[in-house]
């Protein structure tokens, strides 16, 4: 037959004592605890009372331990700590991935998908390291990479194609309201040409705009594509970029489409991880997520 458990102070208290005994302050114990200060007190005098033995020796302007109250602290501490362990066991923290990706990658179409995937997948703990700079796996530990340009990217590694970069020349319509449309224009005269690191604008206007001279429009540069979209947006001028970069824009009509050419660069956007990893189900869910997601967004 069990035997019986003998009663326990309340938990209320045995937190207060225990904050208390940590601080030496009544007061301090209070802000950590979210109470009042007559509350810590109340709940230590109770808890003494209820053991029929000081654990505070109360001066003026401080608090110190009775040599019970300093063997208490020191029980009452470790049996916190268990119930923490034990609490965080049946409820582990979620499993961290690091997803390296360009900056307009993140910001113009990774960050509008995210929170589909992290309500279907709430036990990985994304952590997205937007940046120019090439990262390495080990270095930096990223788990997982979305990589611009061709491949080869190195040996050891997984790599799948997630979509080809298709660039289309977009503004903003008060833009073409006030300077009017290249197209129909057929000159660029009056118009900013945003561009990005890339420079494909003497590309794509050989194929949209033929013989367009070039030296009729100005040049603003940008180091990212993210910047020249919302330069465009925000009626800069012209930009190029890959159609699903601005998908959004031109569908809420923040942007419009100029021309229907599309820019084919030969590069595009691919999933890459190295073959051995430690999370191979998690990293095998997000590849698995973001070519959907690059599926649906070609429909």
């Amino acid at each position: 037959m069990t035997e019986a458990i003998g009663r326990l102070p309340s938990l209320n208290a045995l937190r207060a004592f225990e904050a208390a005994s940590r601080h030496l302050n009544f007061r301090i114990a209070a802000e950590e605890l979210g109470v009042t200060q007559g509350a810590v007190a109340q709940q230590v005098r109770g808890l003494e009372a209820e053991l029929d033995m000081k654990l505070f020796e109360r001066h003026p302007r401080a608090l110190t331990l009775t040599e019970n109250g300093r063997r208490y602290a020191g029980s009452v501490r470790r049996a916190f700590d268990l119930l923490t362990e034990a609490t965080q066991a049946l409820r582990p923290e979620p499993l961290r991935l690091t997803v390296s990706v360009t900056p307009t990658f993140a910001s113009k179409w990774l960050i509008p998908r995210l929170p589909a995937f992290l309500e279907a997948h709430p036990d990985i703990d994304l952590r997205i390291l937007a940046t120019d700079r090439l990262s390495h796996f080990q270095a930096d530990a990223v788990d997982l990479a979305v990589r611009y340009g061709r491949p080869p990217f190195g040996g050891g590694l997984v790599v799948e194609p997630l979509f080809e970069e298709m660039q289309i020349a977009v503004a903003s319509p008060h833009v073409i309201a006030t300077s009017g449309h290249p197209a129909t224009s057929g000159s660029l005269l009056g118009h900013a040409l945003l561009h990005d690191a890339h420079n494909a604008w003497p590309q794509f206007l050989e194929q949209a705009m033929p013989g367009a001279p070039l030296s009729a429009a100005k040049n603003v540069r940008f180091n990212q594509t993210a910047l020249a979209i919302d330069a465009a947006v925000a009626g800069q001028g012209l930009a190029l970029a890959h159609v699903d970069f601005v998908a959004a824009d031109v569908v809420a009509g923040r942007l419009v489409r100029l021309f229907d050419t599309a820019l084919r660069t030969g590069a595009g956007f691919y999933i890459v991880y190295p073959r051995r990893t430690r999370h191979a189900a998690q990293i095998a869910d997000v590849h698995a997520w973001l070519l959907r997601e690059a599926r649906d967004a070609s429909t």
